[in-house]
């Protein structure tokens, strides 16, 4: 066996430092930063937010996507009803409870009414702290949705110097850009990568370090994709096992426990495309870092924005995008894997699942919960959706 996939081999010890920081909940990375730099530190609701901005300002941008499986939950349930998602309650729990005192202010971008109810309890309950609610545009006419995205760019970031962030400077955001473009660059190899050796790249692994870097600085996040890249390339005992090559889609906002994605994996499944973390995909290319960088961001949400259940997408074309992701991925099968209770995905999957049958794409579904501890009964599904794709293809 590979030195790299021993239990103390260089890709062992960077999965589990990234599965280290997964797990931290008090954000001691985060702690850390802040003791060491003396900067500000912005928590955010990772679909999407415009980090370069934060990064230009001396900000760090600080991924929180509520508790996951390591936490119970006592008081959060106090303030959300039964019947919407998990992630609230334990976000809400986070704060309450101080995991999230280092945080100078949250950033709750526009997902969806349950996250919009976040901000405004945020600022109820920490009324010291910055809150706010980040409205990006649904019209895409540069002259509407783009006049009023900029506009939402210039408050956020007097609202950021406001509080000690570095005023802005256009330069300092153009160098930011590129930093970030970067990331992109190195996230979608790695996708790239896992699309066509998916052995070599265990989505469960690839999600805990893009995990990781939604706390660590964006220099530190490069190096950690730039080493794990490295590491699995170099990894000569990762072989190709006969398993049905599938997309999984519906989890851009509340996150699967990890022990789901490798229930999935152990089920026969090579998830070889999804919709997890898309915080460092949302914009498709490199941002210009020609002429004004603020209308550089506005353009490029805009015009190259991924699709999402957030972003308005008409209804005649509603899963083509997915049809697409298929095809490129080389997809057997879709997994639509949502959370409870979560409106945009269950709302857009009746629409997804007609397009993809459509295309002649096998698939089946599920949902769970972030904390959902036991994974028997999804783990017969997806085998057997698996063993089906197998043995009958696209008879499925």
């Amino acid at each position: 066996m590979n030195s790299n996939t021993t239990q103390d081999g260089p890709l062992a010890r960077l999965v589990g430092r990234a599965e280290a920081l997964y797990r931290d909940h008090d954000l001691g990375t985060v702690r850390a930063w802040k003791e060491r730099t003396g900067g500000l530190a912005v928590g955010y609701m990772p679909i999407y937010v415009p980090c370069e901005l934060f990064h230009a300002q001396g900000v760090l941008p600080v991924g929180i996507l509520g508790g996951g499986d390591d936490l119970e939950i006592i008081r959060g349930d106090a303030y959300y009803q039964s019947y919407i998602c998990h992630i609230p309650r334990s976000t809400i729990e986070l704060g309450l409870t101080g995991r999230l005192d280092c945080l100078d202010g949250m950033l709750f971008p526009a997902i969806c009414d349950v996250i919009r109810n976040l901000s405004g309890m945020w600022k109820l309950k920490f009324p010291d702290k910055l809150s706010r609610y980040l409205d990006v545009p649904q019209n895409f006419d540069v002259s509407v949705g783009g006049a009023f995205y900029r506009k939402e760019l210039e408050d956020l970031s007097a609202d950021l110097t406001a509080r000690g962030a570095r005023p802005y400077d256009a330069d300092a955001l153009r160098a930011s850009i590129e930093t970030y473009n970067g990331i992109r660059r190195r996230v979608y190899g790695l996708y790239d990568l896992r699309r066509d050796q998916p052995w070599k790249v265990p989505t469960s692994e690839l999600y805990l370090v893009l995990r990781a870097g939604l706390v660590l600085p964006v220099e530190e996040f490069a190096a950690m994709l730039d080493d794990y890249r490295a590491a699995v390339e170099g990894d000569a005992s990762r072989t190709p096992m006969d398993q049905a090559r599938v997309v999984v889609t519906g989890s851009f906002c509340e996150q699967p426990p990890i022990g789901l994605l490798r229930t999935l994996e152990r089920s026969g499944c090579y998830i070889v495309d999804d919709d997890l973390i898309q915080v460092h995909r949302w914009i498709r290319h490199d941002i210009s870092t020609e002429g004004d960088p603020l209308e550089a961001l506005v353009t490029a949400f805009l015009d190259d924005a991924i699709a999402s259940p957030t972003r308005y997408v008409s209804d005649d074309s509603k899963g083509l995008e997915l049809v697409d992701r298929i095809r490129d991925a080389r997809a057997e099968g879709v997994l639509f894997c949502a959370p409870s209770f979560c409106d945009p995905a269950l709302l857009d999957q009746p629409l997804a699942v007609a397009a993809v049958e459509d295309a002649g794409v096998p698939w089946t579904a599920f949902k769970y919960a972030e904390n959902t501890g036991q994974f028997h009964v999804i783990r017969e599904q997806a085998g057997t959706f698996a063993d089906s794709i197998k043995l009958w293809g696209g008879d499925a």
